[in-house]
């Protein structure tokens, strides 16, 4: 247990962190530095969320004892498979809500892809990525992968054909290529998430693909969306991909 780093929390990364070591780079799980300064802090633990527990000793490995106010909020629900639109500020802990709550429902199959995150920068996905890395520590059974635009794209193939992914994160135009070209198949999907979706769907040619993709996914699946900004007029999109979900806005 980490008694003196009771204060700790699950924080995001920032935006404009640069990836270490490129892709296929394998720092060790839990090394790398985590930006962000440090917000409100609720009396209940990751404990009382009645995670796995295998889920429980990477969330002990790193350091970190209770929750933040968004994972507070936010985690209990999205880990019943409830859909989620959620807005809180960079640094809040945002990524861990979605990577938790994927984490504790996953049932992994071979050659399914159950669990897929988007977002709308190569950096970004990178470090989705190792924040599946190093929360799954102590799941061996569970894949991840990352797939964004300027790599070859034969070399997602063959990770997808040899070694199917049962978590993919992307950017969306790579993750519409692989679809196109019949290497990446959704029809098992059951998370659907976005990180940072304002910016997806503000963009009109983004926001065609990110359409494009949901349909190739399974009607019944559980639906995530989280900003630091989300306008006025981007909350009605978001909820046209959504069933009833959870709405959190925290300052």
């Amino acid at each position: 247990m980490a008694e003196n780093d009771v204060d700790n929390e699950l924080l995001d990364y920032e935006e404009d962190e640069e990836p270490q070591g490129g892709p296929e780079g394998d720092a060790p799980a839990g090394k790398k530095e985590v930006k962000g300064s440090y917000v409100s802090i609720h009396s209940s633990g990751f404990r009382d969320f009645l995670l796995k527990p295998e889920l429980l000793r990477a969330i002990i490995d790193c350091g970190f004892e209770h929750p933040s106010e968004v994972q507070h909020e936010c985690i209990p629900q999205a880990i019943l498979g409830m859909d989620i639109l959620c807005q809180a500020k960079s640094g809040m802990g945002k990524t861990a809500v979605f990577v938790l709550a994927t984490l504790q429902q996953i049932e992994p199959v071979d050659g399914q892809v159950c669990v897929l995150v988007m977002c709308h920068t190569r950096e970004l996905a990178f470090q989705i990525s190792k924040e599946y890395e190093r929360f799954s520590k102590y799941m061996p059974a569970v894949k991840a992968a990352v797939f964004f635009g300027g790599l070859f794209i034969k070399n997602n193939e063959e990770v997808l054909k040899n070694n199917c992914p049962h978590i993919v994160v992307g950017t969306p135009g790579r993750i519409l290529a692989l679809i196109n070209n019949k290497t990446l198949n959704l029809k098992h999907l059951k998370h659907f998430v976005m990180d940072e979706c304002d910016k997806m769907l503000e963009q009109l040619d983004m926001r065609r693909d990110v359409q494009n993709i949901f349909r190739m996914t399974p009607h019944e699946k559980q639906v995530m969306m989280f900003s630091a900004t989300l306008s006025k007029e981007i909350r009605p999109v978001c909820r046209k991909f959504m069933q009833d979900p959870m709405e959190v806005f925290v300052d």
